[in-house]
């Protein structure tokens, strides 16, 4: 059973975490439940301790006791979060800025069906009326 984890293997597998939760496109959702469960990461990985006989039939037992023992340490969950926002930012970003544009396009044509006009528009007119 592994104590203790080097940081560079506890680097190795916030990358590989944090790379499969944001490809799914669940970064906010894991961001919420690792910020709420924080406080009990010292619990958590206790309890895969316990786990440990039933889960290493599933996953690679190496794998899995050093993610327990990186969920001793509260500076790895931090870095574990951050990492999470940082690849959704990069990953998604072009993505975003192109859903921002069709938002306002939809909106600009919704605004020009209804006939409404933009601030600058009524100030130039009332500018040339008066």
């Amino acid at each position: 059973m592994i104590v203790e984890i080097k940081p560079e293997r506890a680097i190795e597998i916030i990358e590989k975490i944090s790379n499969f939760i944001v490809r799914k496109r669940m970064a906010a959702p894991a961001i919420m439940t690792i910020e709420s469960l924080r406080p009990l990461n010292y619990i958590g990985s206790q309890l895969l301790y316990f786990l440990a006989p039933f889960a290493e039939l599933i996953f690679n037992p190496k794998e899995y006791q050093e993610f327990a023992a990186m969920l001793e340490h509260d500076k790895y969950i931090k870095m574990l979060m951050q990492r999470i926002d940082e690849l959704d930012e990069e990953i998604h970003r072009q993505e975003r800025k192109e859903k921002l544009l069709l938002r306002k396009r939809r909106k600009n044509k919704i605004k020009r069906f209804f006939g409404f006009k933009s601030r600058k528009k009524n100030l130039r007119e009332e500018n040339n009326i008066n």
